[in-house]
């Protein structure tokens, strides 16, 4: 399981991007789907930190809470952004965090409510996407760009799918010619979209 600071490093232009994305509206905003004790998933909406050094999260008492103390498997997606229907998502595990200064950092960078009944998680990143559709194209023309990170440790999957497979993952990330600002990722499969 890689940070989100070991993933911004091997990615940085990606991790920026979905940092981007799920920081849009200022504070980190956007949905965590959980994983219920049924095995059924459980979404709500988070306000998710990203500092330089990970990727957090403060949740109040909650199933969403007791989900991740019992599990810990999560999946993070951006809220939609107004002008278009770009979509970043990460996947991983969150892990509690019980030192006592971090906790005290975070809780003023986030500006986390004094003596609330939360505890702080820090989220690795398994699975990293980022999704970028064209906004003047018109609806069903055209293929979206997507970019996809995986640990290259090849930690188990989050929420229980199936291993991507990047070639079969969508057609952007197919063999074959790519775009100019294409090139071949670091673990072996296109990170841009083919040329048309």
């Amino acid at each position: 399981m890689a940070s989100w600071s070991e993933f911004a490093a091997d990615e940085p232009r990606l991790a920026a991007e979905i940092r981007l994305l799920i920081q849009q509206y200022g504070p980190g905003f956007g949905y965590l789907a959980t994983v219920r004790a049924d095995g059924g998933p459980r979404v709500h909406p988070v306000s998710p930190l990203i500092t330089d050094d990970g990727l957090w999260c403060f949740v109040i008492d909650s199933p969403k809470r007791r989900d991740l103390e019992r599990d810990g498997r999560y999946a993070l997606h951006s809220f939609p952004p107004e002008e278009s229907d770009d979509e970043a998502y990460v996947a991983g595990r969150a892990h509690p965090v019980t030192d006592p200064g971090t906790v005290a950092r975070l809780a003023r960078v986030g500006r986390a409510a004094p003596l609330g009944d939360w505890k702080l998680f820090e989220f690795s990143v398994d699975v990293a996407m980022l999704t970028r559709r064209d906004p003047a194209a018109r609806p069903g023309v055209g293929r979206p760009e997507m970019r996809l990170w995986l640990d290259p440790r090849g930690s188990a999957p989050a929420l229980g799918h199936e291993p991507l497979d990047p070639r079969r993952a969508a057609p952007v990330l197919r063999e074959g010619p790519l775009a100019p600002e294409g090139r071949r990722g670091r673990h072996g499969f296109d990170t841009r979209r083919p040329a048309a």
